[in-house]
């Protein structure tokens, strides 16, 4: 058949009798990633529900998940949330923010900062595709002078702050890593820092992601049935379950572990795919013939 500029594409195929062997490799490679997909989807639902049974009932004196409300009614009180354990406390995220100025902040606007003063290489200015849910991603694409950064030092963020996206895709949220050094926020987040004392990022990061409760209250600055922003009253004035701090540390503990899990099977799910790809294309092409591999495989 001829291609392009009259050029012969020959079209190559390994020979027959090794074609069923390779079409059995590859099927095992697709099991095997669809069972490690399975795995993944199960280990997300077994979080989403440990998620909520944590943050609602929380660890006992025993290290052990409370027993239901229905099941344990004096163990609970109603609350803004609804039924929460007795010990606990329901505040405004305000009342959480860290001793900071300012411990809210989304911005620089206008004239301070132009685009002509971004730079090739400096400090890093962050925006909404740094901003992935639970997860920040170090892609840094805009830079700015050491110069401009001490005149925006109000809006340098610090580790463990919370990162909210208020353009494109609105409200998801994600933590500053520990690593960051010096970097500025932009107008497209909220960047929030907490009071570390009081309450755990980790946790707050997690209800801004997931809790209903906090979907439902960022629900008001909708219009049209599409969220344009967040305001800064919308965020001041959510709500968040107040455990004993040694109680969200537990609490955060088995959510991390829970994380960690996922996040291992989707690079096991990542490895798998590109292992696919890499043998079709060796195959189909005989730069690999498949004797050898079942030999090693038997």
């Amino acid at each position: 058949m001829a291609g392009p500029g009259g050029l012969l594409r020959v079209k190559i195929l390994p020979p027959q009798k090794e074609q069923p062997h390779i079409v059995s490799v590859l099927r095992a490679l697709e099991t095997a990633v669809q069972q490690t997909e399975a795995i993944l989807e199960k280990l997300k639902a077994v979080k989403q529900g440990l998620l909520h049974d944590l943050l609602t009932r929380g660890i006992d004196a025993n290290g052990q998940l409370r027993l239901p409300q229905t099941e344990a009614p004096h163990l609970y009180k109603e609350s803004p949330l609804g039924w929460t354990p007795k010990e606990w406390e329901v505040h405004q995220l305000q009342n959480l923010l860290a001793d900071v100025s300012p411990a809210m902040r989304s911005g620089p606007f206008g004239s301070a900062l132009l685009k002509d003063e971004l730079v090739e290489q400096g400090l890093p200015l962050l925006g909404i595709d740094n901003v992935y849910t639970e997860q920040f991603v170090t892609d840094f694409r805009r830079f700015v002078t050491p110069l401009k950064f001490a005149q925006l030092s109000r809006y340098a963020v610090r580790p463990s702050d919370l990162m909210i996206t208020i353009m494109g895709t609105v409200g998801r949220c994600c933590l500053v890593p520990d690593d960051i050094g010096l970097a500025l926020s932009s107008k497209h987040t909220w960047t929030i820092s907490i009071d570390r004392d009081k309450y755990s990022p980790y946790l707050a990061m997690l209800q801004m992601n997931y809790a209903p409760w906090i979907q439902k209250h960022f629900a008001k600055d909708q219009q049209g049935g599409t969220m344009m922003a967040i305001r800064s009253e919308t965020l001041r004035s959510v709500l968040l379950p107040v455990p004993s701090r040694n109680e969200q540390l537990q609490i955060e503990a088995i959510l991390l572990e829970a994380s960690l899990r996922i996040d291992s099977e989707q690079i096991a799910v990542a490895k798998l795919h590109e292992k696919k790809r890499g043998l079709m294309d060796d195959l189909l092409t005989g730069r690999v013939r498949v004797t050898p591999l079942l030999e090693k495989a038997a």
